[in-house]
């Protein structure tokens, strides 16, 4: 199955099982094909160039506009690698009529979110919002188009930014710098080797003028695709894009587009080893080319990609993680682009593995698909998976805007998604074969060892660098003209007022009992047919035992690997052939298991959940597999700075009370099956338990499903009340810095502690806080990332529980400047709680909350879990629907009055996890209480967080 699992500190790979029950399921009829409705749109061209594709939505009340150029970074001139990205970052930010960063707040001061991406192909720059503002949003991307702002404030904030953006993506993260080697060695004479993220040393060799002659060598109508989705009226739409884009000139200094590089085949394997600091398990991974996007051979290398590694029934999966105790995770990267791509198998060996056992066992799975062909039911189970998933991703109008654009800029063709799918269902057993011969010869890959710097032998220098020469690249003619600049206020043309607004329906939520006790809460939320089932228990990891932090997790996670009548595989397989995926998670409050799934299939989906949350036996091999699975994935946490941050703060703040609980290897080690037993039999009972189900189902099909699936579950002896709070009392605030040697980036945390969700005055709670950190228009965001560039971005969030809940803090900075990072977070929080709001400000705010709780309800696995949230938290479901009005009743006195409550005098507690040398001496100028503590000696199973 494709197992999902909000990201829980103990979070692994979900089921194990044994052959057998994999040969069962292989016998099964096959399930039925899942149907995928084509994406409908009109299109049209301009004079100037400018391709407009438009797909009408009237049941949604947004709009999603967004410009995808056909230039990547791909297109990164000689010497200046990662410089399409910088480039992406510098557009979004300033035009002749819009000051720095007026963008967000057109965006998100009326209630929409927007950003930017790069990928090799392709730029793209989108937003989402509220339908009335279709013409506001036309007219910010023609100002970006036609009368960018390019200037030294602009580039050189920006490419700080990025640089930022760097450490966080590439040396923070424990196993960063792996991409930055699978593109470098994947590849030998064509541009797709230079990772799209560049390198330090080209971002600071680039230059403003670099960037004035990029864009007009790249950027104008004739290279750009504009795509609407959603509720617009298609002559008005006509009437606007014509307004404010037919007059847009052609680009100035156009270079071609195409790129016509090629590699010779690779007939010799090699092998790449790359060392970086704390890196906690090693990681292989090999590399094979694939052809581009169009090919005719893509449709069966994506399902061989699916085989190889989708879901946990998948070829790699069953046999490096789950039936042998080799690998603690194992994935694919399929590089899907217009030129040069790779399929690449990547593997994280489990705790105990030797590389060299991990790389025969890897090399074993591919031989046998390579020369054995492949079973009809594994072939029906990837297709069917993957029309599950772009079942998924055209749930919203947005998203079939980003399937349409994403195939479009790869290919050509604006119905390349569609024919992609089409193909997909035609691919044959000899296709998967054929591709699998033709693709992973031996000879043909590269290997690649990623190890910690412990490993490196004495002496050795770093030599992951291709042996093959870099070729060189295309220069860029410089700029002619003279580069524009902001118009004084008085001149500058004033965005389009908004239309008449469009009606936001809140969802319809129903309420019914079911004879045995279980509450059934339904709500559709929108036409495509694809539903989310989620059963939810009172009893989460509050209710652990001391010391045994983990139980309530542990329980969900395991839950699906076996019952009296199904194994592991069997799970696995059944709802894989469904494409269906399932969810299992205990978070502080309760435990949530849900299935996602076609419609057609929900019940058979929802008969396997039955069936896990009756009768889930726990069997004990599984347990033990599991448990040092998840250990594994705890020693990857413990190693990275942003995840380990909010571990620590976790028990800080609660201390030795219920919430302060962080699963641990120790903690782990301590629990027994029978405690995962006694979990189940506890607190997954009928009458403690609600069935949520959402999505594009009527309320009436849910009942008969929910009766034939649920009505003869009955509960034995009385239920064990939940408790009334996890939170224990609240200690003095503290200054803690961990200490991880050679960490690429730090991570900066405060946290306080705030009312449970169920008190009247929490809409006011969220409103402060998105004044504080909310989106890119928060303070937090606006001094630490716009004003100074010390960040990729600086949020804050809420983290509501029926107890006291946790607001936090976070950004990831350079080491160096943490403690600047630190005193942003104090002095914004004193002045949130020290100064009055202004209702501009909290109208504006209003409005992007808003935005956001209308957006989540319109997907299904969205809407249940912020059902299944509010529910365990102790709040009325009914507060879904009523949400939006509540925020929107929300003053500025109210919103002030909740942060002077929360925002204490004493403070916040303060997390810093990073390598302390470059830092801590200049902290402790401000904090000299802060506490060092070694990362080696960090123990999380006690509030004083100090080796034992």
């Amino acid at each position: 199955m494709r197992a999902v699992h909000a990201r829980r500190l103990i979070a692994a790979l979900l089921l194990a099982g044994v052959a057998s029950g994999y040969a069962q399921a292989q016998q099964a009829a096959p399930p039925p094909r899942i149907a995928v409705p084509p994406i409908g749109f009109t299109e049209r061209t301009l004079p100037n160039g400018l391709r407009v594709i438009a797909i009408r939505d009237t049941t949604t009340p947004t709009v999603s506009v967004q410009v995808w150029y056909d230039v990547g970074s791909k297109h990164d001139p000689e010497g200046r690698s990662g410089f399409a990205h910088l480039f992406e970052h510098i557009l979004s930010r300033k035009t002749r009529n819009m000051p720095y960063n007026m963008i967000n707040r057109l965006t998100e001061n009326v209630g929409g979110v927007r950003n930017a991406s790069t990928w090799f192909d392709r730029t793209n720059y989108y937003e989402t919002v509220p339908a009335q503002y279709l013409e506001t949003m036309l007219w910010t991307h023609a100002e970006r188009m036609a009368r960018p702002v390019i200037d030294a404030e602009v580039f050189n904030t920006e490419r700080n930014v990025v640089k930022e953006e760097y450490r966080q993506r590439v040396l923070a993260p424990a196993y960063g710098r792996l991409r930055i080697a699978l593109d470098e060695n994947s590849h030998d004479t064509v541009p797709e080797r230079r990772s799209g993220i560049g390198s330090l040393e080209q971002l600071d060799a680039a230059t403003l003028e670099d960037a004035l002659a990029f864009h007009q060598a790249y950027y104008g109508p004739d290279t750009a695709t504009l795509i609407v989705a959603g509720n617009f009226d298609p002559a008005t739409l006509e009437r606007h894009v014509d307004r404010y884009f037919g007059a847009v000139p052609r680009r100035k200094s156009a270079l071609p587009l195409a790129i016509r590089a090629s590699e010779k085949p690779r007939t010799q394997p090699r092998t790449v080893t790359v060392y970086a600091p704390n890196v906690p398990l090693p990681m292989i991974a090999s590399s094979w080319r694939i052809p581009g996007s169009a090919h005719p051979d893509l449709p069966a290398l994506v399902v061989l990609d699916a085989i190889l590694a989708t879901g946990d029934n998948s070829r790699l999966k069953r046999a490096l993680v789950f039936d042998r105790p080799i690998a603690s995770n194992a994935a694919t990267n399929l590089n899907d682009v217009e030129g040069n791509g790779f399929l690449a198998p990547m593997v994280t060996l489990a705790s105990g593995t030797a590389v060299e056992q991990a790389e025969a066992a890897l090399a074993a799975e591919i031989a046998r698909v390579r020369d054995a062909p492949v079973s009809a039911a594994e072939l029906a189970e990837a297709r069917n998976e993957l029309m599950a998933d772009a079942l998924a991703s055209r749930e919203t109008a947005s998203g079939r805007a980003f399937a349409l654009g994403e195939a479009l800029v790869r290919t050509g063709d604006p119905k390349a998604d569609d024919k992609r799918l089409a193909a997909i269902n035609r691919v044959t057993l000899a296709d998967v074969q054929r591709v699998a011969r033709l693709y992973l010869k031996p000879e043909a890959r590269v290997d690649f060892r990623y190890l910690d710097e412990s490993k490196r032998p004495a002496g050795e220098k770093d030599n992951w660098r291709n042996p093959v020469p870099m070729p060189r690249w295309a220069t860029v003619p410089a700029a002619t003209g003279t580069p524009l600049t902001l118009a004084p206020e008085a001149e500058r043309e004033q965005p389009p007022a908004p239309s008449a607004a469009v009606a936001v329906s809140d969802p319809a939520i129903a309420e019914a009992r079911l004879a045995n006790g279980i509450r059934l809460v339904t709500a559709r939320t929108g036409q495509v047919p694809i539903a989310t089932m989620s059963l939810v228990f009172k009893g989460g990891s509050a209710t652990d035992p001391q010391g045994r932090a983990g139980v309530a997790e542990m329980a969900a996670l395991i839950a699906t690997k076996g019952t009296p009548t199904r194994t592991a595989h069997q799970i696995a397989a059944e709802l894989e052939a469904l494409g269906a995926s399932i969810r299992a998670d205990a978070g502080p409050d309760g435990t949530e298991l849900s299935v996602t799934a076609p419609v057609s299939a929900l019940e058979a989906a929802g008969r396997v959940l039955a069936d896990v949350a009756r009768n889930a036996s726990f069997p004990a091999a599984e347990f033990e597999q599991e448990r040092r699975r998840s250990v594994d994935q705890l020693q990857v946490a413990l190693k990275t700075p942003g995840p380990l941050a909010g571990m620590v703060m976790q028990r800080a703040v609660y201390g030795a009370a219920p919430y302060g609980g962080v699963p641990t290897p120790r903690s782990l080690a301590a629990i027994g099956r029978d405690e995962l037993v006694a979990q189940r039999d506890r607190w997954w009972r009928p009458d403690n338990a609600a069935l949520i189900v959402t999505g594009g189902i009527t309320p009436a099909d849910v009942r008969g499903i929910a009766d034939r699936l649920f009505a003869d579950w009955r509960a034995s002896g009385p239920v064990t009340p939940a408790p009334v709070t996890g939170a224990g009392q609240a200690g003095k605030p503290r200054v803690i810095v961990v200490d991880m040697p050679g960490a690429g980036q730090a991570a900066v945390a405060a946290g306080l502690r705030i009312p449970g969700r169920g008190d009247p005055a929490y809409p006011d709670l969220m409103i402060a806080n998105a004044v504080l950190g909310a989106g890119s228009n928060g303070r937090l965001f606006q001094e630490v990332r716009v004003k100074r560039a010390l960040s990729y971005g600086a949020y804050s969030a809420l983290s509501p529980r029926a107890g006291q809940g946790l607001m936090s803090a976070v950004a990831q900075t350079k080491n160096e400047s943490a403690p600047d990072v630190v005193g942003i977070f104090e002095t914004e929080l004193k002045r949130l709680a020290g100064e009055p709001l202004d209702a501009e400000t909290v109208g504006q705010r209003v409005a992007f909350m808003q935005g956001g709780v209308a957006r989540q309800a319109e997907t299904s696995a969205g809407f249940a879990r912020t059902l299944a949230s509010l529910m365990l938290q102790g709040v009325e479901p009914s507060e879904a629907a009523t949400l939006r009005t509540r925020i929107g009743a929300v003053t500025p006195q109210a919103a002030a009055a909740a942060a002077r409550r929360t925002i204490t005098p004493e403070g916040a507690t303060i997390v810093v996890v990073g390598d302390a040398k470059l830092f801590v001496e200049k902290l402790r100028q401000t904090h000299p209480q802060a506490e060092v503590i070694p990362a080696s000696a960090l123990d999380l199973d006690t509030p004083q967080l100090r080796g034992r």
